[in-house]
């Protein structure tokens, strides 16, 4: 069996890409590759804390590998940490890596333009799929998530910490797409079919983080951020421009010492 390598945001579209890979039967994934925000301890783009991504991968059986990247996390600072991590499991003769994109050209391209320059291979799993198709899917196989992060221009305060269930994905507003894949939306994976148990958390504050805040002085961590990302998020047709970002801080549940 091929070895390869998931991409993973710890959010429904790398849990669905990862689900299908694995029932393909083609690949053995040899492990998770988690983009971090060195200076936060967050994954970027969805605020989750580092710790989560570990019991996410515990709880799913795979190890996983952090990707820390430095700064504000422009492309200065991620492609070269995005090399070295992919260099690291190029050495181990691992040249296929997953993605969980869906339709938007351009990321896949520099995505493979980026793996052909080190002799590596992309798969993406769900590609050109319906989005609305894919959201039924998610339902379907048991799978279940969190809303950690909206983006301002589309959804708003009230849409983050919700289920991502039926009732969701029927309130979602024509102009989002169905799977968020414009940025509108990111989630948190806990359970489903990929997963030996569910991972354990609570619901904490939820904060706003406008577009390009520049981060607190002498280092301290936001809750629960990647403050605002450099990155644009493109928005749909009719959307008003985005100003930031609303996210609800996930925390690890400690099991109760007392219980028996």
């Amino acid at each position: 069996m091929k070895k390869a390598v998931a991409f993973w945001s710890g959010g429904k579209d790398s849990g669905m890409a990862l689900d299908r890979l694995r029932r393909g039967g083609e690949y053995e994934i040899a492990a998770l590759i988690t983009t971090v925000n060195a200076a936060f301890g967050r994954v970027s783009m969805h605020g989750v804390r580092e710790e989560l991504i570990d019991l996410q991968a515990d709880a799913i059986g795979i190890p996983v590998h952090k990707m820390y990247v430095a700064g504000r996390g422009c492309n200065d600072d991620y492609v070269p940490a995005l090399r070295t991590a992919l260099e690291i499991f190029k050495r181990r003769e691992i040249t296929r890596v997953m993605f969980g994109d869906i339709f938007l050209e351009d990321l896949r391209q520099w995505r493979e333009d980026l793996l052909s320059s080190l002799g590596m291979t992309g798969i993406f799993p769900l590609w050109k799929e319906d989005t609305g198709a894919l959201a039924r899917e998610f339902i379907e196989r048991g799978f279940k998530a969190i809303v950690c992060c909206t983006n301002d221009a589309q959804l708003t305060e009230g849409d983050v910490g919700r289920a991502l269930d039926a009732g969701f994905f029927r309130d979602l507003p024509a102009s989002v797409d169905p799977c968020g894949e414009n940025g509108e939306y990111h989630t948190f994976v806990y359970d489903g079919p990929i997963f030996r148990r569910p991972v354990n958390f609570e619901v904490g504050e939820t904060v706003y983080r406008p577009l390009l805040t520049a981060a607190p002085a002498g280092g301290a961590s936001p809750s629960p951020a990647v403050a605002a990302s450099s990155i644009p998020v493109p928005a749909a047709s009719g959307a008003t421009a985005t100003k930031g970002f609303w996210f609800v801080d996930l925390v690890a549940k400690r099991p109760d010492l007392n219980d028996t």
